[in-house]
Order: structure tokens, then C-alpha cells, then sequence
């Protein structure tokens, strides 16, 4: 399968690896050379997961020169590890994925100074220089959610949501949306709010206990569905409340990320929709704004030539991909990454 998607058919393919200059706006040097470290940011989440195969996949393409792909297992610790090995072999460019977002800025402080450019995935630093993040718009995830959750429930009734971590921006980002549309658009919804640190058996033991206390709860968001999709059906299904989308006794259920088993839950009934994260362009693009920064070009705020907008942040720029909501009517779209990585041998 290719690392390419139909929005980035004006833009070069990554896979071509051919020159820069023409598919975003700004100015470029000649020639990208060096070697780029690559940290995945955790194994525990069939969307990262899934994400790492494109990275791999692109890798050995060529795309970009990589130092060995290393894992920092949702450990600030060990990322900073990791990005110390990285200097140590001469990286000439860093991608990362910080889970943590604020105990990150030392390290990004450290390879400002040393003239390493950064690339930060899916998650953008509270502070520290980056030359790009590549992400989609959280706030958005959150309040999709909330409308489509609003508009099937009518608008009332009870809602548990899965936080992520809060020391993240992603869990920050997609809480506060969330809270601030069902507070607006759906006072009459009560929301039970959990945090969960993106631990699937937190969230299914916190589930359990308030529906122990409120066995009429109808609806659920989930802000990652890699690590809260199974243990929630399976606790679903273990109190007899894992009924058929369309039916009596159904709890509508949000989720986001857009892995296979979420389609495959969406085909079945147990779900109602997702928000679909693009682990293809999130690796995609990383890697292209890798070479982009070895190449030494530059960008600026406004729409790119792939379906996404450059937007200003404190501490560089984001590239805002786009993150369609997927429901059963669309689920079976071959333009959705997880159909194709389904596609492949």
C-alpha cells in the first residue's frame, strides 16, 4: 500500500520522493541529507500501532534517511532517552509524539540549541520550538462528538466520557469541546466526566462504578478507541447492556481514532460512530516535514496543496489535517485508511 492519499495527489508522493519545492508554500534549500530519529510514542494502542506500520513502511521506502526507530512507551523518561541517542548518533532532525506535552520543553529546549529540527506528532508541546506538528484538530474531535451524541439522545439524557490525560493536550483539548458544547447546545444532558490517563482498565473499572449507580446511562464518548473499545464492550456485554444499534436499551457510543475494530464494530452494531484519525497522513506528513526541515524549507500560516491548513502556534506552526466522522453509512469507504490497511496482504 502506498503512503499516499487522493487530497495529497497535488502534492508529490511521499513514496516518489522527489523535491519539495512547488507542493507548500515557502521558501526551500537544495537537497535534504542526514539522518532523522524517529521515536513511536507507545505499543499499547491499536492506533499507534497502526501508525508505526505507515512510519515503517515509509522508512524502508526511502523516504527519509532514519536512525533505528525507537519506542519511548508512554515514558517522558525514556523519550528523553531516546532523544539523547538520537543527538549521540548525529540525528539531523527529530520526529516524536510526546504523550506528555508539558514535561517535553527541556528536550525541545536542548535541540533548539543545537539546531535540530523537531516534527511532533498528533500532539503539540505546551512549550519548546517545533518545526512542525502534525495534527488533526482536537477540539474538533470533541465537539463532533458532542453533536452527534446531542443529536441521537434528542438532546438529554446520561453521558459518560473517557478523558484522556489530562497532562495532555489532546485530552485537554478534546474534554474541554466536549464539556463546553454539551453545556451549550445540550444542558439537559448530564455528563459524568472520568479521567483515565489513556488506560482502557481505568476506564472500564470507573465505567462499572457509575453504572452501578446510574444503570440508565445511554450514552458514551471514548477519546481514544484503541485502548477503551475493547474493555468497554466487554464489560458491556458482561451486564446484558451491549444491545444492537436501533433497539431498545442501545447506548449510543462516540469514539475516536478510526482503527479496524471500530469499523468492524460500527458494521456490527455495537457502535455508532468515530472520529477517524489519519495514522496514514499523520506518518505521512511527519516524514515529509522531516525532509522538509533537512532540506531547509520554510512554511506559513494558510491551506496547503493537501487538504489540511497551516496554522500559527506559539511555538511554531501545526498542520491541522482533516479527521472525518465515520458512521455506518460511510464506513465502508476504501478512502479511509483502515479499510486499506485491511486491503493489504
Amino acid at each position: 500500500m502506498r503512503l499516499h492519499s487522493t487530497a495529497a495527489a497535488a502534492c508529490a508522493a511521499l513514496l516518489a520522493v522527489v523535491a519539495l519545492a512547488g507542493c507548500n508554500r515557502g521558501s526551500t534549500a537544495a537537497g535534504a541529507s542526514g539522518k532523522v530519529g524517529i521515536d513511536l510514542p507507545r505499543a499499547d494502542s491499536d492506533f499507534w500501532n497502526s501508525y508505526a506500520q505507515y512510519v515503517n513502511q515509509g522508512v524502508k521506502s526511502g523516504v527519509v534517511s532514519a536512525l533505528p526507530v525507537s519506542n519511548s512507551q508512554n515514558d517522558i523518561g525514556k523519550l528523553v532517552a531516546d532523544v539523547h541517542a538520537f543527538i549521540d548518533q548525529g540525528a539531523k532532525a527529530v520526529v516524536i509524539a510526546p504523550q506528555d506535552t508539558g514535561a517535553v520543553a527541556s528536550t525541545l529546549g536542548e535541540l533548539a540549541a543545537r539546531k535540530i529540527p523537531v516534527v511532533s506528532v498528533d500532539t503539540r508541546p505546551d512549550k519548546g520550538k517545533v518545526y512542525m506538528v502534525v495534527r488533526a484538530d482536537n477540539r474538533a474531535y470533541g465537539t463532533k462528538a458532542c453533536e452527534y451524541l446531542g443529536q441521537r439522545l434528542g438532546g438529554r439524557g446520561r453521558v459518560v466520557e473517557f478523558e484522556g490525560d489530562l497532562s495532555s493536550v489532546n485530552g485537554r483539548d478534546r474534554s474541554q469541546a466536549f464539556g463546553d458544547c454539551m453545556k451549550t447546545r445540550y444542558p439537559r444532558t448530564q455528563v459524568f466526566a472520568l479521567p483515565t490517563n489513556w488506560q482502557g482498565d481505568v476506564a472500564s473499572a470507573k465505567l462499572q462504578s457509575v453504572l452501578a449507580q446510574h444503570p440508565d446511562i445511554n450514552g458514551i464518548y471514548m477519546q481514544a478507541g484503541g485502548v477503551f473499545l475493547q474493555p468497554t464492550l466487554a464489560l458491556l456485554q458482561q451486564k446484558g447492556l451491549l444491545k444492537p444499534v436501533g433497539t431498545a436499551g442501545h447506548i449510543a457510543i462516540v469514539s475516536n481514532d478510526g482503527i479496524p475494530q471500530e469499523f468492524d464494530a460500527i458494521r456490527a452494531g455495537k457502535i455508532d460512530a468515530t472520529i477517524a484519525q489519519p495514522a496514514d497522513l499523520y506518518a505521512e506528513y511527519a516524514l515529509y516535514y522531516a525532509k522538509a526541515a533537512l532540506a531547509g524549507k520554510s512554511f506559513h500560516p494558510g491551506a496547503t496543496d493537501h487538504g489540511s491548513t497551516i496554522v500559527a502556534i506559539p511555538n511554531g506552526l501545526e498542520d491541522q489535517l482533516p479527521a472525518p466522522l465515520v458512521t455506518k453509512a460511510n464506513v465502508d469507504d476504501p478512502k479511509l485508511w483502515a479499510n486499506q490497511l485491511r486491503r493489504q496482504p
